[in-house]
């Protein structure tokens, strides 16, 4: 063995380490600022909340073509009627102060137009989300969103359950969510925000097989 082949055997690591130096170029967790944050530049799904980040799970081919699904739906029945703008993740919402959240679909109408901003959206109308199912995202979009998206006033959440088989549309009612109706299928999930629009629920969640 040559000089320059131990040299190199000699300086690699005996364990596989994180590039630890790296991390330290960000900030701690629960330090962050909402400029940090906007500063990212990633093609990783990432939500802030008061100074901690959260990096969500690459989402899979089945989660995928039920989003490009229901935004292919709703961007033709808006697109007719000049409703207003449907984007999909990666795509920053900002829910308040301090909390960043991307939903896997979001609208918002042609008189809210001033709160699309080109780093982030000031809220929304009306958000998708299509639950993984780990229990980890299965709490949060069931739980943590839905009170989330309630508390910045989001009027509708439509939660797209693959796992349970059923699409559940939320209707904000105050400052909670009550529930505009539960489809399975064979059944036409409903907008309660823009009437006439529809998507069949089985058409949605076969893609999940």
């Amino acid at each position: 063995m040559d000089a320059m082949s131990r040299s190199a055997i000699s300086r690699s690591p005996t364990v596989a380490e994180p590039a630890w130096d790296i991390a330290r170029l960000f900030p701690y967790q629960g330090y962050w600022s909402e400029d940090d944050y906007l500063e990212l530049d990633t093609n990783h799904l990432v939500e802030f909340t008061d100074g901690y980040v959260e990096v969500l799970p690459m989402p899979k081919t089945s989660h995928q073509r039920m989003v490009a699904y229901l935004y292919g739906q709703l961007l033709a029945f808006i697109t007719a009627q000049n409703l207003g703008t449907v984007l999909f993740a990666p795509l920053r919402v900002r829910l308040r102060r301090n909390k960043f959240r991307e939903p896997d679909v979001v609208f918002m109408l042609s008189e809210h137009a001033n709160r699309i901003g080109e780093e982030f959206w000031q809220g929304a109308d009306l958000v998708m989300e299509v639950v993984s199912d780990d229990p980890e995202s299965r709490e949060r979009d069931l739980v943590k969103k839905r009170k989330a998206y309630a508390s910045a006033g989001i009027p509708e959440y439509w939660i797209v359950d693959a796992q349970e088989r059923r699409i559940t549309v939320l209707k904000l009612a105050g400052k909670v969510y009550a529930v505009h109706g539960e489809y399975g299928a064979g059944a036409r999930a409903e907008s309660a925000l823009l009437k006439g629009f529809a998507v069949e629920a089985s058409e949605v969640l076969r893609l999940a097989e």
